[in-house]
């Protein structure tokens, strides 16, 4: 009889505590694994964009590998606002982080990260980069904070 009495003690706290090990589980993936994602696949971008010629205002970063022609390139403009994204400096990827065609900066139906940039000059002969990188919400399930990542870059024009 005290055992049973011990076991249904123990099962209480058990089912007490499985919530924890839930929210834990959600957690892990959306603050660990999907952030990590974030990060590379916005250090990705940066280092795509950095490579391009300092003037180099045609080169289209969307796709993988970059044309030469079609894009914006390293010109002036853009927006990390996925709400308002600006044509040019937006791309989508799917849930393995490939590249999804995308027509101007409409978002595709398969997308799961969405990367969006901006190019500014702060002074004479330096531009900034810096690339946003988001997952789509509805991935989540409703559950925790939505992970992102910026990361920025210094490009020089050597003279």
């Amino acid at each position: 009889m005290e055992t049973m009495i011990a076991l249904g003690i123990l099962a209480v706290i058990a089912a007490g505590v499985l919530p924890l090990g839930v929210l834990a589980t959600n957690t892990t993936e959306n603050q660990g694994h999907l952030m990590a994602r974030c990060t590379e696949y916005a250090q990705d971008k940066a280092e795509q964009l950095f490579a391009l010629a300092y003037g180099d205002a045609t080169s289209d970063t969307r796709v993988f590998p970059a044309t030469t022609t079609g894009g914006t390139g390293l010109a002036i403009g853009g927006s990390t606002n996925f709400a308002a994204p600006v044509d040019g400096y937006v791309d989508y990827l799917d849930v393995n982080g490939n590249v999804l065609p995308s027509v101007g900066n409409a978002a595709p139906a398969t997308w799961f990260y969405a990367r969006a940039w901006v190019i500014a000059s702060p002074r004479g002969n330096l531009k900034q980069l810096s690339v946003r990188t988001t997952v789509r919400a509805a991935a989540l399930g409703g559950s925790g904070r939505v992970p992102e990542s910026t990361v920025s870059v210094l490009k020089t024009f050597p003279f």
